[in-house]
């Protein structure tokens, strides 16, 4: 079978992908609206009830009427991961296509884009208790050395205050000895994929993370951080998300409201530059704004 007749046998799905704070949720809401599609959320923290406000979850008011899907479906305490996500938005794609519209994946986790649009392979690892065991003895500035040692590209996709996601990782490489990107095999996709990128010049983007985070506590970030921690504790979930994360360390006295909040927004920052650093690996999807910005 030729490779243009296998695209037409394919089903179509859209994907609007691109930084926290890009606009890729009022993008997704206004193309579904056009074309007569639902929205699947393919954010690794939008899954958790209760992180609302510090993960800019849409609000009923603001999905517009719009079915969305993969959002509020487990508890915080619950380890969420990238198969069950492939799993179940998978599932969910059939069923919008049976009722002939079409699904549109909306989101800034890029492995959870990729696993399900690309087909990935993500390798069957074991944990590996003894080795977890000695790397929870380290520090995580030490801890995330030791990553950059092992796979020196793996620290432009992970968090360096993601101790749970660095572990796993060193867990991976250590296991099947290759990096990050080579232990992950990639098969043909079921989908016709539509790819759009939602970017803006770096001074722009940044402006809006910045006023983002000045509308997070507006809406009572604060309050819903220390509801989340009288409900659940300091659970990984939690204490690793960026939002909450900051907001913990300024009621644990760490440093000023202030202070925090600026570094919530370095953070955010930070992390958009590596969901820009993941997608922009991608040479199918077309930017919409400043795709020069990408190939530096």
């Amino acid at each position: 079978m030729s490779e243009t007749l296998q695209k037409k046998n394919r089903p179509t799905v859209i994907a609007i992908v691109g930084a926290t704070a890009s606009g890729k949720t009022s993008c997704a809401i206004e193309l579904a609206k056009k074309i007569d599609g639902e929205i699947i959320s393919a954010d690794s923290r939008l899954v958790y009830k209760g992180f609302d406000i510090g993960t800019a979850k849409p609000t009923k008011e603001e999905q517009q009427g719009i079915p969305h899907y993969m959002i509020d479906i487990v508890e915080p305490e619950f380890e969420y991961s990238a198969g069950l996500y492939k799993q179940q938005a998978k599932e969910i794609i059939s069923e919008i296509l049976s009722r002939g519209k079409t699904p549109i994946i909306a989101g800034g986790t890029g492995l959870y884009i990729d696993i399900l649009l690309k087909n990935y392979d993500l390798p069957q690892i074991e944990a590996d208790k003894e080795l977890r065991k000695e790397l929870k003895t380290y520090t995580k500035e030490d801890l995330y050395n030791k990553l950059l040692e092992l796979d020196s590209s793996a620290g432009e996709i992970i968090d360096k205050n993601d101790s749970k996601k660095i572990i796993r990782a060193i867990e991976i490489i250590k296991t099947t000895g290759k990096t990050l990107s080579d232990s992950r095999g990639i098969n043909q996709s079921e989908y016709e994929v539509q790819w759009i990128g939602k970017n803006f010049e770096r001074k722009v983007l940044y402006e809006r993370i910045d006023k983002r985070v000045d509308l997070m506590i507006a809406a009572g970030l604060l309050e819903e951080t220390k509801r989340l921690l009288d409900k659940h504790g300091r659970i990984p979930n939690l204490v690793n998300t960026i939002g909450y994360r900051e907001i913990i360390g300024y009621l644990d006295n760490k440093y000023s409201l202030d202070e925090g909040l600026e570094l919530l927004k370095k953070n955010t920052r930070n992390y958009a530059k590596r969901q820009l650093t993941w997608f922009r690996r991608n040479p199918e999807i077309k930017w919409d704004v400043y795709p020069e910005k990408l190939k530096k």
